[in-house]
């Protein structure tokens, strides 16, 4: 029996180590295979040339400014920030499982008929990561710290576009209202005209009701502009994490006059969009996670070394002769209800999930590509028909007012014109807020980021 016994031990052994092992599947492999796919299938929609920051795609000094006074203040990214700093102690805290602890203790005793002992003890005790078991869940823990600075440039990523969309539609806003302005004052002249005609009588009713009611409409969108506009404001304060009477931004009325041109946007390589170097730090972290729930059914082995002394005085114990003690323990999970092997199990089925978490965050990075550049095109085919009408309407109204002075053409055949004519000015100023918001999210869909 007694050479029996570690025959028993020994074959437990090399049972646990056979189930060690985790799946076949290499989840991380997969994952960077689907991503070259892609990368390769989309590389010719976009010609690069040089890799550009998100704010280059609309260069604005004072927008530039704001943004990076966005990154000290608003709440949302310091929390983020103060996630990530957590995730740091926390990676130290599992590291430490490597290092050998140290305690010490002093104690008196006294009992009754006898002098006061007093004890010391100085113990070092270490388990010995055999498997790499702790090795592995610290490799773990620095994938969690990788995905999470990755996280944070996307956080940091998508407040810049939200405040460089904010900036946008306060510019768009101010030009609606111009031009808003600018139709008013022309329908209040014509009601005016409309008015002393009527007076003298050549004039008739209907067309001073209509001019009456162009005029009552254009002070209503006025009104709705003008709020939107402050609500816009508002917003832009709540990005930068100020309140709202610390608005320190004078937005333009105008858009920046150069937009970038295609043709200098990177070469579309969706490696560089942090989500999805996040989704795949969280594929690599639950792969070590993996590991270390297997090897958490292997045995493990602790060593502890101890000083100790006792004296009828303090100065006497204080490890003047101490004696020592070595210990090693070897221990082996045999049997367990099969809670380790569901844990390792778990873990193998969470690392799965992060893998279709990635292919879930690739695919929608495609078709965001997509969208943006499918939006490109037909946005700049918008502003270009815009632009022709824009001067079409304008050579109309033109030929219009001088038809009218002579008497051709009546005030309501005039307004219709002069209504057309703003209406299609209107149009025009959405349409280039369009296509540079469109900038944007293009931007973002590549992966291009802010450094601030």
């Amino acid at each position: 029996m007694l050479f029996y016994r570690p025959s028993l031990l020994t074959l437990a052994i090399l049972g646990l180590t056979a189930c060690s092992s985790s799946s076949d599947k290499d989840f991380q492999e997969l994952a960077k295979q689907s991503l070259e796919q892609q990368v390769n299938w989309h590389s010719e929609q976009t010609a690069a040339v040089d890799v550009v920051q998100l704010t280059d795609l609309i260069h604005i000094p004072a927008l530039n400014a704001v943004i990076q006074q966005a990154m000290k203040n608003n709440p949302s990214l310091q929390q983020r920030l103060m996630a990530l700093k957590m995730l740091y102690a926390q990676r130290t805290a599992t590291n430490s499982d490597r290092i050998p602890e140290l305690s010490a203790n002093f104690g008196g005793n006294k009992e009754e008929s006898s002098d006061t002992a007093y004890n010391t003890d100085l113990t070092v005790s270490w388990e010995l990561d055999l498997w790499n078991k702790i090795g592995n869940s610290t490799r773990a823990a620095d994938k969690d710290i990788a995905s999470n600075i990755a996280t944070l440039q996307s956080t940091k990523d998508t407040l810049a576009a939200n405040i460089m969309r904010g900036w946008l539609q306060i510019s768009l806003q101010k030009q609606l209202l111009d031009i808003e302005v600018k139709r008013l004052v022309v329908l209040e002249s014509n009601e005016s005209m409309i008015l002393e005609k009527y007076r003298s009588g050549l004039g008739d009713l209907e067309d001073l009701d209509t001019a009456k009611a162009d005029s009552a409409y254009s002070r209503s969108t006025l009104a709705e502009y003008n709020e939107t506009l402050a609500q816009n404001q508002r917003s832009l304060t709540l990005l930068l994490g100020l309140l709202g009477d610390e608005q320190r931004f004078n937005v333009s009325a105008e858009f920046p006059q150069v937009l970038t041109p295609l043709v200098s946007l990177p070469k579309q390589d969706l490696s560089r969009r942090p989500d999805l170097q996040s989704a795949l730090f969280d594929i690599e972290a639950e792969e070590f996670r993996t590991k270390a729930a297997y090897k958490a059914r292997l045995p493990s082995l602790s060593l502890e070394i101890a000083l100790s002394d006792v004296a009828n005085s303090p100065s006497a114990a204080l490890l003047t002769s101490p004696l020592w003690s070595v210990l090693g323990q070897l221990s082996a999970p045999l049997f367990d209800g099969g809670y380790l092997r569901s844990k390792a199990e778990i873990a193998e089925l969470t690392t799965e999930s992060a893998y279709w978490n990635y292919q879930d965050t690739l695919l929608t990075a495609v078709n965001e590509v997509e969208n943006a550049l499918g939006q490109e095109k037909s946005l700049t085919l918008q502003q270009k028909h815009l632009q022709d009408a824009r001067d079409s309407a304008a050579r109309s109204l033109s030929s219009y007012q001088g038809k009218y002075r002579q008497g051709l053409v009546d005030i309501s055949d005039l307004i219709t014109v002069q209504t057309g004519s703003f209406d299609v000015e209107t149009k025009l100023v959405q349409a280039k807020y369009n296509r540079l918001v469109n900038r944007i999210d293009l931007g973002l869909a590549l992966g291009l980021g802010v450094s601030l």
